[in-house]
């Protein structure tokens, strides 16, 4: 009787896929890589064309003995690893370790755990795409020579421990410009008018918005301005001057791709992208389900595609007809058109079977993965939907010279949102109107109220947010935001406070060095096209050792020169006022891993320390004492008085002296928005 050896990665997928196979398929796991780069050097030969050195990684010896010795009772060899460029790696390596040159090695991929992906995928096996494997050795050793040749640099020249990197200093680097951004930013005064009406007839009060005149939309920046339209139009007559109606659509979502699925379990369930990855790697690989065993309830996590297959489309519109009715059920597959690289012509994440409901599965999940299967298998469900249709309404009202406007929406068609409403679109409060108004009705003024705003900076990156700027920048992979975003923020060159992105003192540090001394690393273009290298690679038209060639020799002396030229990131201590009350010494100012802190310079004889609270040169508003510059423990700056915590004055953002004053002189209602 014939043997065959199937290798996965993961363990959790052993079980799974053993239960579709016969008793002649033995399956195993490799745990993931089994040969890696070595830790302790950089492991490329950039003296001969930059040849990698791979060795075993620590711990796998025992795992490849048993499987060297299944491959000996084998009669076929299938490598089942990831159906991505990191999969075709981990397969060729296992050729190579297990020595199968000599074996009949096929490779078989399958974008679901399920009994027909498995059993089809067997059919279509096929030989490793080297391709694909020099694709992942061109990022490997990219990111080796970056991270291998730049931390180094940093221990040197601000403390051990840190670490830069092909993808994360580019990521790095626009938190810091967004906080840049937002430093910089000087608000502006605004104003709003809101009129209170009655319609004749009607209980419900109507409110409308300030416009402007007829032909012209105002902006109202002073509160004289205001003072003066409120007094023209206090006594005046308030008419319909205009009813339009109409309708829009809103087409269905498109089914998720691992960035949107990270975006959206972000916004919806308050996930960090690192959980997102692992609950859906969960999900993917195989859950226990009361009646059927282990199930692999979603397609393969890591997708930059939309694409769903015909058999899945097919079934969700079954479904859609059978439960919403016909009517509900888009007339054909949605299609996207996209000049971006399709990873590996993936699907979209979606469920592996549009009939195993979310409630079906209540019992048999825990509540993170319930909770993100439901996003996703409604995601899908509403992709394969008609759009929502609604009814739009527009009002314009007249009131002497100027114009007020009201505009509302409801739903006619359900649609897609009989299933899912995205996140984005559950925070809008659509105004809702009386029931009839025309150019003939009668109105009343009830209330103007006027409201003094500022505009604000741009909002702080989430994870959510960066994810997305990377994918529309063309920096870095799927499988490679997660990762990236657990670095930087593990290495505490960023907080996370809420779900708001924070630079830190070390990550300003760490990102100033990485632009005076390697721009081009953390240029966003530059990375950009090094992607688009890479996809090369992938699509065997460019050859994996020349982007590497052409990339490492600037490195190398950017390397040298800042080595030679990047002053140590040690300030000198900087003496204060501040008198130690221990010995009467003027204290100084020290760094720590938590910021800059005061310290008696009579260390180690005195070893008084106390918080450095660094004034700006602002009187607090309440009590008029100095405002201070201090952290949250996770290092997030904000400012607040120094006879805190007495007076409870803070804020976030950096007052000036102008702001103050209007805080303290002003009895308006004043408002963010």
């Amino acid at each position: 009787m014939a043997r065959y050896l199937v290798i996965v990665e993961s363990p959790a997928k052993v079980k799974t896929i053993k239960k579709f196979l016969g008793n002649s398929y033995v399956v195993m796991a490799s745990n993931g890589h089994v040969r890696d780069l070595p830790k302790s050097q950089l492991g490329i030969d950039v003296d001969h064309d930059f040849e990698p050195k791979y060795i075993t990684i620590r711990g796998k010896g025992d795992i490849l003995a048993s499987l060297r010795k299944e491959v000996k009772k084998a009669d076929k060899i299938y490598l089942a690893t990831d159906p991505d460029r990191e999969g075709e790696a981990i397969a060729w390596h296992l050729l190579i370790a297990l020595k199968l040159e000599d074996k009949k090695v096929y490779r078989i991929s399958f974008n679901e755990i399920t009994k027909n992906a498995v059993k089809a995928s067997i059919k279509d096996a096929r030989q490793i795409d080297m391709d694909l494997v020099d694709a992942q050795q061109a990022r490997r050793a990219l990111d080796r020579v970056v991270g291998y040749r730049i931390s180094p640099l940093l221990w040197a020249k601000v403390k051990r421990g840190l670490s830069a990197g092909r993808v994360q200093s580019v990521a790095l680097r626009i938190i810091a410009d967004r906080e840049e951004e937002i430093d910089a930013f000087i608000p502006e005064e605004y104003w709003t008018l809101d009129a209170t009406l009655r319609v004749e007839g009607e209980k419900k009060p109507l409110v409308a918005k300030f416009y402007g005149t007829e032909g012209n939309k105002m902006t109202v920046r002073s509160e004289e301005e205001m003072n003066n339209i409120v007094k023209a139009i206090e006594n005046e007559a308030y008419f319909v001057d205009e009813v339009k109606k109409g309708e829009r659509s809103k087409k269905a979502p498109l089914p998720f791709t691992t960035s949107t699925l990270q975006q959206e379990a972000s916004k919806v369930l308050n996930f960090a992208t690192q959980k997102t990855m692992r609950v859906a790697q969960q999900l993917y690989e195989g859950v226990d389900i009361k009646g059927s065993g282990t199930v692999g309830l979603i397609s393969y996590l890591r997708t930059d595609s939309t694409r769903v297959s015909e058999e899945a489309d097919a079934n969700a519109r079954a479904y859609i007809a059978n439960t919403y009715g016909v009517a509900y059920m888009a007339a054909a597959e949605k299609k996207t058109d996209s000049s971006k690289k399709i990873q590996d012509a993936h699907e979209a994440i979606r469920p592996t079977d549009v009939t195993r409901t979310p409630a079906s599965l209540k019992e048999s999940l825990s509540r993170d993965q319930l909770r993100l299967y439901q996003l996703i298998w409604k995601r899908f469900v509403a992709s394969r939907m008609q759009p929502a249709k609604y009814e739009i309404t527009s009002i314009k009202i007249g009131a002497g010279e100027y114009r007020f406007t009201v505009s509302a929406s409801k739903v006619a068609f359900e649609g897609f949102r009989a299933v899912y409403v995205e996140s984005d679109e559950e925070k809008e409060e659509n105004n809702v109107l009386v029931k009839s108004i025309d150019k003939d009705s009668r109105l009343t003024k009830e209330l103007l109220d006027p409201k003094q705003h500022f505009t604000q900076p741009p909002a702080h990156y989430t994870e959510a947010a960066l994810v997305k700027t990377l994918e529309e920048l063309g920096i870095g992979r799927p499988s490679t935001y997660a990762p990236t975003i657990s670095t930087i923020i593990a290495r505490r060159y960023v907080a996370k406070e809420s779900k708001n992105l924070y630079m830190t003192e070390l990550g300003e540090a760490v990102n100033n060095i990485m632009k005076q001394s390697f721009p081009s690393i953390v240029d966003v273009n530059f990375t950009a096209y090094m992607e688009g290298l890479l996809d090369l690679v992938e699509d065997g038209k460019v050859e994996w050792k020349t982007v590497i060639s052409n990339f490492y020799p600037d490195l190398a002396e950017a390397v040298r020169i800042a080595e030679e030229e990047q002053e140590k990131i040690k300030i000198q201590d900087e003496v204060t006022e501040e008198i130690c009350e221990v010995c009467g010494r003027n204290m100084v100012i020290k760094y720590g891993p938590h910021g800059r802190f005061l310290a008696c310079p009579g260390f180690p004889e005195c070893k008084n320390t106390k918080p450095y609270l660094e004034k700006i040169g602002v009187k607090c508003p309440l009590c008029g004492k100095e405002v201070v510059l201090r952290k949250t423990k996770k290092g997030r700056k904000y400012y607040g008085c120094e006879d805190n915590p007495t007076c409870e004055f803070m804020s976030w953002q950096k007052p000036t002296e102008k702001s103050v004053k209007k805080t303290e002189n002003s009895d308006i209602k004043v408002e963010n928005s």
